[in-house]
Parts: structure tokens; sequence; C-alpha cells
């Protein structure tokens, strides 16, 4: 991109500075997550179900992992996770969120 040799030890930021980019692949994920979560949480059947982590059975040991709605909840602003799920079922309101947390950034 700006022809900078290994052995000027630059780091990836400055690289980036330099070029004037950003960094957009942890964005991109994010918002496709988001779009994905969006149709899974309409359509109400299993997949609801795992990703609300409402199905029943025994949690493993250990530190809770992160869910994917935990995730997005916090990138799309701040609110708790019920908020989230609620604006879910509007779609228009939901692509405004994440059309404006892509905007912001990660």
């Amino acid at each position: 991109m700006l022809r900078i040799p290994w052995t000027e030890k630059k780091t990836n930021e400055r690289v980036l500075n330099e070029a004037n980019k950003r960094r957009s692949l942890v964005r991109t994920i994010r918002k496709r997550q988001a779009t994905f979560l969006g149709h899974v949480m309409r359509r109400g059947r299993l997949e609801h179900l795992v990703t609300t982590g409402k199905f029943e059975g025994n949690r493993s040991r250990g530190r809770q992992r992160e869910k994917i709605i935990d995730g997005l909840a916090t990138w799309l602003g701040p609110g708790k996770v019920s908020d989230t799920l609620a604006a879910v079922k509007d779609r228009d309101l939901w692509r405004d969120m994440i059309a404006n947390a892509s905007k912001q950034g990660t």
C-alpha cells in the first residue's frame, strides 16, 4: 500500500494513520452479527432460545461465556439486553441502531 519495508519496524496503527485508513474488520463483524441476530430474533424458533440463553440444562463450571447478545448490546450503545431485544422487534428501529453504531466505530 505505502511500500513500507518491514525493517522500519512501524506499528500497524502508525501505518494506518499514514494511509488515512481506519480498522473496519471488527465493525463489519459486529454489523453482520447484528443483522443476523435481528433475523433470528424475529423468527422466534429454536435459534431464538439458544441466542438468548433461555434453554434448560445445567451450566458448566467456571466463568460464564459471553453471549452474542451481550457483546452486541454493549456495541449498540448504553442500555440493557432487554432493551436491545425489544428493539429487534421493530425492523426500522433495529436498522437505525445498527447504522448509528457502525458509524461510531468499535
